[in-house]
């Protein structure tokens, strides 16, 4: 897999993402967790995983950008948190969990089919019985073209080809009054294929939610946080 994550956007993620909201997202998780041990995939800089562990949670993670670990290692706590370097669909890491997440459209990075199918079967191979693993992505939409996001300093375009299920989100940012792009390429799944990778590794759909604070899912949703339960 292509780092990404490597160099300045690590170095400016947290100042990227600093607007999306974090309390809502640990709240759903330490309720799911239920006390138990649990498991990140792509941990990043810690932005969920550090509030989790200072609530007393077990937390460890997984990640392939040495560059987003070296941001994580820099914050208070960051150095306490175990982190595995690899490709979340392959790397595995020792225990057993109760829950198993992967947030912020992070599975679409996997961008082909079997990847993400592989992805399924690692977390479910790192769960306990009736552990869950959380995936919260967007909803595909069939523009070719979208706009995501417009404001003085960022603007995000979604470029997707529906024949192939390829998305490449392209980002133009203003830093130091110089526009710079970065284009990402992802592989959109829906919500309907991505509980037929669940079933494939063996787990049940048990709630799906439009957002965090557990919003109901419906037809007009943009996007869904979906908890897959393992057997007991």
């Amino acid at each position: 897999m292509t780092d990404w994550f490597a160099g300045a956007v690590a170095g400016h993620y947290d100042e990227d993402t600093a607007r999306l909201p974090i309390e809502p997202v640990v709240d759903a998780l330490v309720d799911l967790a239920r006390g138990g041990a649990m498991l990140e995939l792509a941990i990043g800089t810690g932005r969920i995983a550090l509030p989790l562990a200072q609530r007393g949670l077990s937390v460890s993670g997984i990640e392939l950008s040495p560059d987003m670990v070296a941001q994580l290692r820099q914050k208070p706590g960051g150095s306490e948190i175990p982190v595995a370097l690899g490709d979340m669909a392959t790397t595995r890491v020792d225990g057993s969990f109760a829950l198993v997440y992967l947030i912020r459209n992070t599975i679409l990075n996997l961008t082909t089919q079997s990847a993400q199918v592989a992805c399924f079967a690692n977390a479910a191979a790192h769960l306990e019985p009736g552990g869950c693993f959380v995936v919260e992505t967007v909803v595909p939409n069939s523009r070719p073209l979208e706009v995501f996001d417009l404001s003085d300093t960022h603007v995000g375009v979604d470029e997707y080809d529906a024949d192939t299920q390829r998305l490449v989100s392209h980002h133009f940012t203003l830093r130091d009054g110089r526009w710079n792009r970065l284009s990402i390429p992802f592989r959109a799944a829906s919500p309907g294929e991505l509980d037929l990778m669940a079933r494939l590794a063996g787990m049940r759909l048990r709630e799906r939610w439009s957002e965090w604070a557990r919003e109901p899912f419906t037809a007009e949703s943009t996007s869904h946080v979906s908890v897959w339960e393992k057997p007991r």
